[in-house]
């Protein structure tokens, strides 16, 4: 098993999408967390009371039956089980990281989602890397075998995300914070710390045990719209044998609705992530990076991945990409 790949989704789960892939599984929300399944099933008994307990939040009820770990019940329990058709979308995906930054156009597929690199280090890509940008999209195309294992791989990574959605509302101790402005409108805002009850089914959900933070759930919708966590404490894996997240690392993931009224659709809009640790206890690692997803457009619900791969290969040069999608 390679620990270093092991690790790292450790920690990209906890933001909701694999940092640096550029990719996000089709229609899913924030944390994907539509993200964290798919994903970050329920058994029918276990499905039907929270189904029940859904519609029952839908009524609105008033602001004083409101708790706090109701609200979160019902936005882990909608991040999870976002209805309506799928939708799919095509956005401006840019990540920073200490080796610079890089710029891709991503199109979403039933099938999975599909890129084309168009900034490297901050610039245009040179003739030669384009090129081989496009060879690489070509190749793609002509072996289908290659996208499914990209997509069996995205919804490894949702299910990941889907299970730590799940643990939240058990996970924290939440205290009602008032309310704040997002972007789709009105926010709960709920402060957190570890609840020293809680026991990880898994390696992932450790990492709560050393987590404070804020977590904002959209009034209307109930769909979470900014986790910022903290570290303030070291965090094991296997006792320390496997590895350690130290304290002083954060999480912060940003959510809007991207669709419209008649057409909600939530997605991964901002992330920011600053961890450290070390894996066997030898070998360092750092996971920071921040990403942003800008510029989202609809596109055919029934898009084929090679059909998104032609519009990728079509589409503008790079050096005139980021006008076009501004």
């Amino acid at each position: 098993m390679d620990l270093t790949w092991e690790y790292g989704q450790i920690c990209k789960g906890l933001a909701g999408h694999c940092a640096g892939s550029g990719h996000r599984p089709s229609s899913r929300a924030p944390f994907r967390l539509q993200k964290m399944g798919s994903r970050l099933c329920i058994v029918t008994l276990a499905g039907l009371a929270a189904a029940a307990r859904h519609s029952a939040s839908a009524a609105a009820p008033p602001e004083s039956v409101r708790d706090p770990l109701t609200i979160v019940r019902d936005a882990s329990w909608n991040e999870m089980h976002h209805g309506g058709a799928p939708r799919f979308y095509r956005y401006r995906f840019t990540e920073q990281d200490p080796k610079g930054s890089d710029v891709k156009l991503v199109i979403e597929t039933n099938e999975g989602s599909v890129s084309r690199l168009v900034e490297k280090g901050g610039a245009p890509l040179t003739e030669t890397d384009n090129a081989a940008e496009m060879d690489r999209l070509k190749n793609l195309l002509a072996n289908p075998q290659i996208q499914l294992q990209r997509y069996r791989k995205e919804r490894q990574n949702d299910g990941r995300e889907d299970e730590l959605v799940r643990m939240l509302p058990d996970a924290f101790l939440y205290t009602d914070e008032g309310m704040v402005q997002g972007p789709n409108g009105s926010c709960y805002r709920l402060s957190f710390k570890p609840n020293p009850d809680f026991v990880p089914p898994d390696r992932e959900g450790e990492v709560f045990h050393g987590m404070v933070g804020e977590l904002w759930v959209d009034e209307s919708q109930l769909r979470i719209v900014k986790i910022d966590a903290h570290l303030v404490s070291d965090v094991n894996f296997g006792w320390g044998v496997l590895g350690r997240l130290y304290r002083g690392g954060s999480i912060l993931e940003e959510n809007a609705d991207v669709g419209d009224q008649d057409a909600h659709h939530w997605e991964s809009t901002s992330l920011q992530l600053h961890l450290t640790g070390k894996i066997l206890m030898i070998k360092s690692v750092d996971f920071s990076t921040s990403q942003t997803s800008t510029d989202f457009r609809p596109v055919a619900s029934d898009i084929t991945y090679q059909q998104a791969i032609h519009m990728l290969l079509e589409g503008p040069a790079p050096a005139t990409a980021t006008a076009v999608y501004n």
